[in-house]
């Protein structure tokens, strides 16, 4: 596309895009971590942000990816994780949803996304989210095709504190149309001494979300995306436990 040659931005995206693990899986799952990096490039000085909001929850989902792998691991299951912060722009977002490249997120400004041209924001959709979601639909369709059933996962985490106000909520399950599955998960979680509730603390929305809604529920998939508030992913030990109480149900 002509515009994103004239992005500001041009040739700073040389990482790859995402990682993918055991590609070649046959387990059903398909498990997804859009916000499993918070690396931005040297070039964009942290968007503005100082060196501790850009290592906060604003720019990923802490623990989120240690999660996901060791749940890849214990599953046999494959992996896509995205390599780039979600405030460069948003996986789990609509391309044009109004937070799909954040001016602000939450209590923080984040000045190097105000005033974008749309030859940066589309270079951003071109190189950042096609890829990742290409690859996912592309992951889908193959096993599809060959008549193997397929569920999809994503691996989130959230803040214990939102705009000043605590969550006692330890684990959330976030479903749109796959409620019997989403409803297992819950039943065995609630097995355990956890605090665990469904569609919070978000819930699923065709106009804010993607990956359920778009890659699970438009094609009738068993899909649900799973939360675990962030202060419980600090260490090795705690995704472990984590870990164990996911994979049997997922």
């Amino acid at each position: 596309m002509h515009a994103c040659t004239e992005s500001a931005e041009l040739g700073l995206y040389t990482r790859p895009v995402y990682n993918l693990t055991r590609e070649d899986s046959t387990h059903p799952l398909i498990l997804v971590c859009e916000h499993a990096s918070r690396y931005i490039p040297d070039a964009l000085n942290n968007l503005g942000l100082d060196d501790t909001a850009a290592r906060e929850h604003i720019a990923w989902d802490i623990g989120a990816l240690e999660l996901a792998e060791q749940l890849s691991e214990k599953i046999g299951a494959t992996l896509l994780s995205a390599n780039y912060s979600r405030l460069l722009i948003d996986l789990n977002r609509p391309r044009h949803a109004p937070d799909s490249i954040p001016a602000q997120s939450e209590i923080y400004q984040v000045p190097g996304n105000r005033e974008l041209d749309e030859a940066t924001r589309e270079y951003r959709r071109q190189c950042l989210f096609k890829p990742f979601h290409t690859r996912l639909q592309q992951l889908i369709d193959e096993r599809l095709a060959e008549g193997r059933p397929v569920r999809v996962v994503g691996i989130h985490s959230f803040t214990p504190v939102y705009y000043g106000q605590p969550r006692e909520l330890e684990v959330g399950v976030l479903f749109g149309q796959a409620k019997a599955y989403a409803q297992r998960l819950l039943d065995g979680l609630g097995q355990h001494p956890l605090k665990v509730a469904g569609n919070q603390p978000y819930k699923i929305d065709p106009l804010g979300d993607m990956t359920v809604p778009v890659h699970g529920d438009a094609r009738g998939l068993e899909s649900v995306l799973i939360e675990v508030r962030n202060d419980l992913l600090r260490s090795p030990e705690a995704v472990s436990r984590w870990a164990n109480y996911l994979a049997p149900l997922l």
